[in-house]
């Protein structure tokens, strides 16, 4: 019983976080995600996402020109490409309110089942021999 509370617990603080998570924090993981990536993972995303780069902003602005150099996307045989971490952004916030909303629905359920176990585990079968609890 105390175990499922405390995976209970654990799973709603996890969807609470994914829920809560803003673009900044976002933006924050995805910068030091992509700091502590090899060479090649980083040609390997850009080539599938069709992008170059992470953020261009000014902060990272020698990283960013750095990645635009080594890029080989199909994009940048057509001249214009969308930097990695826009996209990523846009599927990453979809895909924290999905598994959110889900962690929350799964939790609560949990809670449900908890509460139907302790409230129905010491009854008496009625179709049984009312003499075999004696």
């Amino acid at each position: 019983m105390v175990i499922l509370f405390i995976v209970f617990l654990f799973q709603f603080g996890i969807s609470c976080s994914c829920l809560a998570m803003n673009r900044g924090q976002q933006e924050t993981l995805l910068n030091s995600a992509w700091g502590i990536m090899e060479n090649k993972t980083k040609e390997d995303l850009e080539t599938q996402l069709n992008c170059c780069g992470l953020f261009n902003t000014t902060g990272k602005l020698q990283q960013f020109n750095q990645d635009l150099g080594s890029c080989r996307a199909p994009c940048t045989t057509k001249g214009g490409c969308v930097p990695c971490g826009t996209k990523m952004l846009d599927h990453a916030t979809e895909a924290l309110k999905i598994l959110g909303g889900v962690g929350l629905f799964f939790s609560f359920t949990e809670i449900l089942g908890v509460w139907l176990a302790v409230r129905y585990r010491n009854q008496k079968d009625p179709r049984a021999n009312p003499s075999a609890f004696l």
